[in-house]
């Protein structure tokens, strides 16, 4: 199978990393809660919106190395290729910050993948040119179609329900924080699994 993957809140994860970045920076104060809405709503609420939209551009540009891959996702990558699956990144995200220091965000994400053994040109890694980052939702679905992808996993349900996908493709909801848990939220556009090791048991089954 041809396997597309989207990047943030998919394979990299961001939990606590704000809140790191922001304490870094005089942000908040040491009592926010560790999570990026958390330190987004305590910005806002002080006026300071301004200052949530660079701290991302910092941490998606300069502080990648505060990141780690999602439990599993390593696991994930060589059990695949053992399988004999193609694996490719498709991603969204701007190329620089709306506010704040020019960042490559793209050569940010490629340096974090690199550094962390997770694209290369070894055996059980993605290959460099199999990880496309695209500037909007409706290319990254584009590119998805290109590459005949016969499964999609993504974090945001409204991107698995956008059209454009390849016909019958499979798409996976990764969810590790169970916020789609709840019937509501279900549709026939996905099924939803909370961690890499699931979404990896079933690939071992199919």
């Amino acid at each position: 199978m041809r396997i597309g993957i989207d990047f943030d809140n998919t394979i990299a994860c961001y939990d606590g990393v704000f809140h790191a970045a922001a304490l870094e920076r005089g942000l908040i104060p040491l009592d926010i809660a560790r999570d990026k809405n958390s330190v987004r709503d305590h910005l806002n609420s002080t006026s300071r919106k301004d200052d949530f939209t660079a701290l991302q551009g910092y941490v998606y540009g300069e502080r990648m190395d505060l990141v780690a891959p999602y439990p599993g996702f390593a696991d994930f990558v060589e059990t695949a290729y053992k399988a004999g699956h193609e694996l490719f990144i498709v991603s969204h995200k701007t190329k620089h910050p709306i506010l704040g220091p020019k960042y490559d965000m793209h050569a940010a994400a490629r340096g974090f993948l690199a550094v962390r053994g997770l694209v290369g040109e070894d055996e059980w890694q993605i290959k460099p040119a199999r990880v496309f980052f695209e500037l909007t939702k409706e290319d990254k679905v584009a590119r998805a179609a290109a590459l005949d992808c016969e499964v999609f996993i993504d974090d945001l349900p409204e991107i698995l329900a956008m059209p454009g996908f390849p016909e019958g493709m499979h798409r996976i909801l990764f969810d590790p924080q169970n916020q789609f848990d709840d019937p509501r939220h279900h549709t026939r556009n996905y099924s939803r699994s909370s961690s890499w090791a699931a979404i990896t048991a079933d690939l071992a089954r199919d």
